[in-house]
């Protein structure tokens, strides 16, 4: 895939600010004049907690919660407005073309549903097929994120499968739409590293097989810059920095060099341990 056809712009987010009410009756922003562009590659989002990026992934999803605000100069996906267009089209596009893997399965999962009627669920939503076609296509769906015994994964409980199994499900629920867009908030930090490898595998050799766009959100800065093209640092609320993976030791910003400084490193003296020099104007 040549660089141009990689970064057509599948999506453009432009001043994107969200805010939610805060005690004293104002708007506070949680995430404050985001812009960026994804093509079809592999997009990393790190910061902190409290640093915007789930709040900046659930705004393209749409799914702010009610009592938040969302805006921004201009918010499209393959040409379509996100803000102006009906609520119809965007429930459509949601979980179809666009779909969010989230952070934990045990809370993400239904737990009175079997993993195969959820993942058959969600194919409903977005296609008309028969019953039989939906547990094929679902089965074939559980095969591709390396699930063993799909006959067996499909009747199983959430509560009756492991972390890695339920985010595997997980993945799989958001895929069988076949969306053009992955978003995947942490989904990796309730893994042990082995699994940790196993789920990027399958969300590489997607990317590369579909086409996808991913966003990957994440506070692991050294999994993010082996796994992405281009990373997104974003410190309270706002993008600090924008680096290539394979540049990362090139990082300019302090914020992003001490959080580069803090990784850990093999062989290395590392006491008394490095801390980050927050500044206050990095949040103005």
């Amino acid at each position: 895939m040549n660089e141009a056809s990689r970064r057509s712009d599948l999506l453009v987010v432009d001043d994107l600010r969200v805010a939610f009410p805060d005690r004293d009756g104002g708007m506070t922003e949680a995430v404050r004049g985001v812009s960026f562009t994804l093509g079809r590659e592999r997009l990393g989002i790190v910061g902190e907690s409290g640093s915007g990026k789930s709040q900046t992934g659930r705004a393209i999803l749409g799914l702010t919660a009610p009592e938040g605000r969302v805006t921004a100069r201009r918010l499209a996906f393959d040409g379509i407005d996100l803000m102006t267009c009906p609520p119809k089209q965007r429930r459509a596009l949601r979980g179809g073309r666009i779909a969010m893997v989230l952070q934990d399965p045990k809370f993400s999962l239904n737990p009175v549903m079997t993993i195969g009627d959820q993942i058959v669920e969600t194919l409903d939503a977005h296609a008309r097929v028969s019953r039989r076609e939906g547990r094929e296509r679902a089965l074939e769906t559980l095969r591709q994120v390396q699930i063993d015994d799909p006959q067996r994964m499909f009747d199983l409980y959430p509560h009756e499968v492991s972390g890695g199994m339920g985010q595997r499900a997980m993945i799989a629920m958001m895929l069988i739409a076949q969306p053009d867009l992955l978003i995947a908030d942490e989904p990796t930090s309730a893994l042990d590293v082995t699994v940790q490898l196993q789920v990027l595998a399958i969300l590489d050799r997607l990317v590369a097989e579909r086409g996808m766009g991913l966003i990957f959100i994440s506070h692991d800065l050294r999994l993010v810059s082996t796994f992405c093209d281009r990373i997104l640092v974003m410190y309270a609320g706002r993008i600090v920095e924008e680096v290539s993976a394979g540049r990362l030791h090139e990082a300019k910003h302090p914020y992003t060099r001490g959080l580069v400084n803090c990784l850990p490193r093999l062989g290395e003296d590392r006491h008394p341990l490095p801390t980050l020099d927050r500044r206050p104007e990095w949040a103005s």
